[in-house]
């Protein structure tokens, strides 16, 4: 069971999250303006529609305390009538038993004589009579003897064979003498006098109690009232619809008038109230609320213990709800039209105020459309402003990226062209070094061979132009073939030496980078007349300052460059302005400076991987010149280098 419970349970959860998820995406379609209008209602109506039902509750269930509080106070006022009835029932058993010549009469065993008779009924009996006749509201006042030796006495005196068929007669031995208290629908004459009995649809209540004297029992004392005497306002002949009192005896028993329309009438209420005072009494309950066919109901109970009986009082609070929720209606209903009407007013409100930023949507839409725009002239302050403000920065910037974009474009393809034109007859070149490759071996010329095969490296790494990114180990190869074939226009070779983690060798560089940097260092850094060996150091590090950069140092050991110039070139290498190319041009004994194919790289480093990237170059006049360049970390191949996590651009 508890598992179909839990099913059902997220059935409807998994709906109630379909439909939320669909008026969620309902809501994301609609225009800001409309989205602002539905939060704006939702805002207010659902706090509304809250706070009433809240109110009117609190209203509700103070309807019902007073209705409670004048029940109790009407039971109260009812209970107060009962326990003066009672009184008087008790008072005129009392002086009933107070008589010591009726006592005397019913213990004798056998018959008195008629002039005492005369003289008992002239005495006692007619004593007994008047105290019925001072109080009307006892109906029958009776003594019933346990010796059949004397004579019945009416209305007075009977024999208790009258009443041993009664119910209650076997149960009255077990009290030891207490009060009995009999509630019953009918009022029969004991005396059968009459074929149909008058009174024998009026409920009434009895006192019964055992008499005793000289130690033994002698009969039972009962005196009756009418349930109309005993509690008038259950009995009343007051018609109405929204309430009726009535009474229950010990045994749960309610006895009311079925003449009166609110219950009487109504078996369904009837038995709904027998049930619901049942519960009361089990657990102690002076109140209950209760419905019968969807009509509340307020049952109320106060105890009279003298009877053992309780005094109800049944309420119908059906008009007081109906009152109430009529009212909670109309509320609800003026918070609708005016929060209607103040979302109408929002509406027209968030048009003007939303005006700038439809133009701004409309202004997207040409950009997307392609076309661009060279602003918004959108005033003011405000979100919006400051939206407009950085959409304009926006447009800027898009502008100054594509321009960029067609600069690196216009770029590439004249790398291609110079490469297409490079291609031309290139495996007639390939094929001739072969051969003189070939010649050379076969006349054992080793150093010709070796030449041959770094010159053909050279060539193919130059010819093949897939894209501008290589590996840092193929740039370092085409270098390698570049200084083995140097080495042979040299008496004293040029010694290249790598400090390069392995994991650093598939990071990605631009293609003939480093190659002008050692080309640079091999026409300018020595003059031939070095007495230390030539040494190129290439140095490759991760950047310690930053997360994502590496360092690559490019270290010669030649004559170094003069401080003056050394700033000129740092200056021409990092300006964007062309002009100062020309002031050196030529060196000061007729050689070409080195200088532009450094700026060609450091702009080439700056255009394909940012601002923030390039070359420097550092050097101490007679010791050495070093060229520093940072690039980003970019793992061109993937690979286990340690960089798995960095961008890749396989």
């Amino acid at each position: 069971m508890s598992e179909i419970q839990s099913g059902s349970e997220s059935i409807m959860g998994r709906k109630f999250r379909l439909h939320l998820q669909s008026v969620t995406n309902w809501l994301g379609h609609r225009s800001m303006q409309s989205r602002l209008v539905a939060a704006y209602i939702i805002i207010l109506l659902i706090p509304s529609i809250g706070v009433s039902n809240y109110l009117f509750n609190q209203i509700r269930d103070s309807y019902i305390n007073d209705t409670f509080k004048q029940s109790h106070y009407l039971l109260e006022m009812e209970k107060v009538n009962v326990l003066n009835q009672i009184e008087a029932m008790e008072r005129a058993a009392q002086l009933t038993l107070s008589k010591s010549e009726i006592l005397d009469y019913v213990s004798k065993e056998d018959e008195l004589p008629v002039e005492e008779l005369l003289d008992l009924y002239r005495g006692a009996l007619t004593d007994m009579i008047n105290i019925q006749i001072n109080n009307p509201n006892i109906a029958h006042l009776r003594l019933f003897a346990n010796n059949d030796h004397i004579s019945e006495i009416w209305p007075i005196i009977f024999h208790e064979r009258r009443i041993q068929k009664e119910p209650w007669f076997a149960k009255l031995d077990q009290l030891d003498g207490k009060e009995m208290w009999i509630f019953k629908e009918q009022d029969l004459d004991i005396l059968h006098r009459y074929v149909t009995d008058v009174n024998a649809q009026m409920p009434k209540v009895s006192l019964l109690r055992l008499v005793h004297a000289g130690g033994k029992r002698i009969g039972i004392i009962q005196v009756e009232m009418l349930l109309k005497q005993f509690s008038p306002k259950a009995f009343a002949n007051i018609k109405d619809d929204g309430s009726q009192m009535m009474l229950a005896d010990g045994n749960g028993t309610i006895f009311m008038d079925n003449n009166q329309p609110f219950v009487g009438s109504d078996p369904e209420l009837h038995q709904a109230i027998l049930k619901e005072f049942s519960e009361m009494n089990e657990r102690g309950d002076k109140e209950k609320r209760f419905s019968v066919n969807k009509h509340p109901y307020l049952l109320v109970s106060t105890p009279v213990e003298q009877a053992s009986a309780h005094i109800l009082n049944v309420v119908s609070l059906k008009n007081v709800d109906e009152r109430v929720s009529r009212a909670e209606r109309q509320i609800i209903a003026a918070n609708i039209i005016l929060i209607g009407l103040l979302s109408f007013i929002t509406y027209l409100m968030n048009s003007f105020i939303l005006k700038n930023l439809s133009r701004l949507t409309e202004a997207m839409k040409k950009v997307r459309r392609g076309e661009m725009p060279t602003g918004l002239p959108l005033g003011g302050g405000g979100e919006i402003g400051e939206l407009a403000h950085h959409f304009n920065k926006l447009i800027h910037t898009i502008n100054e990226l594509i321009a960029q974009g067609v600069k690196k474009q216009a770029l590439t393809k004249e790398a291609e062209l110079r490469t297409l034109h490079s291609q031309i007859d290139s495996h007639f070149l390939y094929n001739t070094l072969e051969n003189i490759k070939m010649l050379a071996e076969m006349e054992n010329q080793r150093t010709i061979s070796d030449s041959l095969t770094s010159l053909g490296g050279m060539m193919r790494y130059n010819f093949k132009w897939s894209g501008e990114y290589v590996s840092l180990q193929d740039e370092l190869r085409h270098i390698q073939n570049y200084i083995a074939v140097m080495n042979i226009r040299f008496d004293e070779p040029i010694q290249l030496e790598l400090n390069i983690p392995s994991k650093l060798l598939e990071i990605e560089v631009l293609k003939m980078s480093l190659q002008p940097i050692i080309e640079n260092a091999v026409k300018h850094a020595w003059t031939g007349v070095e007495e230390s060996q030539s040494t190129i150091l290439i140095n490759v590090s991760e950047d310690e300052n930053e997360d994502a950069g590496i360092i690559i140092r490019l270290r010669d050991n030649g004559m170094g460059i003069k401080a003056a110039r050394l700033e000129r070139l740092n200056e021409m290498i990092h300006t964007d302005n062309s002009n100062g190319i020309s002031s050196e041009k030529k060196a000061g004994n007729g050689k070409q400076a080195f200088g532009i194919g450094l700026r060609n790289v450091h702009q080439r480093i700056r255009l394909y991987y940012g601002k923030q990237y390039g070359l420097h170059v550092y050097s101490r006049e007679g010791h050495f010149t070093e060229v520093v360049i940072t690039l980003p970390k970019v793992l061109l191949m993937g690979g286990s280098s340690g960089y798995e996590n960095n961008a890749n651009r396989r």
